[in-house]
């Protein structure tokens, strides 16, 4: 975590942390908090995708498809470092350079009101594009398409980078990032049984049965 001695970033308009006190009221009992923040979470990664699958339909230059999905591979980068992951789930994580030149990883995560709603698609979208990425790498691999593979290996990178950022924000920036990742997997599959066991099931058949007549 941040310690008292880290300088703070010089385009912090809002403090991070007080980004609860700048909400409008009337947006807490709404299913989504901040919906255009959580639509371009996905939207940047999945339109980066989309056009890796699809580019050879519209066009035979691989440097234009290349410079589109860098572009929004790009976008997506900046956005869930910057301002999905501040929003969504209160984590941020950064770099700065002292005055000895010594380069210095902070990773941050506030006490805040977070929507559940929120929560789950930013951890989903975060986690499930780079398994597509990976099966894109295998993929360019084993069909030896060794110039599509530079370009998937830029978009792990950079998915990557953000994934690995976030689990340590989240589960503490002293923490090895296999432990990390392994309670991670846990909570979550934790989680979602105990969910399952709690939900309703089915409504109950019918106690007041009238019988069928007897010959």
């Amino acid at each position: 975590m941040a310690s008292a001695t880290v300088p703070l970033l010089d385009d912090d308009t809002i403090p991070f942390g007080e980004e609860d006190e700048m909400r409008d009221p009337s947006t807490a009992a709404q299913k989504y908090t901040h919906p255009y923040v959580t639509f371009f979470h996905l939207f940047f990664r999945g339109a980066s995708i989309i056009i890796y699958m699809f580019c050879g339909w519209f066009s035979d230059s691989f440097i234009t498809s290349f410079v589109f999905v860098v572009l929004f591979l790009s976008a997506d980068f900046w956005t869930v470092k910057n301002i999905s992951g501040r929003l969504l789930v209160g984590l941020r994580w950064w770099n700065y350079v002292d005055d000895d030149g010594k380069s210095h990883w902070v990773f941050e995560s506030k006490n805040s009101r977070i929507n559940k709603h929120e929560q789950r698609i930013f951890w989903l979208g975060l986690i499930l594009c780079p398994l597509f990425w990976g099966l894109f790498f295998l993929l360019a691999l084993f069909g030896l398409k060794f110039k599509w593979l530079l370009l998937v290996m830029i978009a792990i990178a950079l998915n990557a980078a953000n994934l690995y950022g976030y689990i340590k924000c989240n589960y503490g920036a002293g923490k090895d990032l296999n432990s990390a990742a392994t309670d991670f997997v846990k909570t979550q599959f934790f989680k979602n049984a105990v969910d399952m066991m709690t939900k309703p099931s089915g409504a109950p058949p019918p106690t007041n049965v009238r019988p069928t007549g007897v010959v």
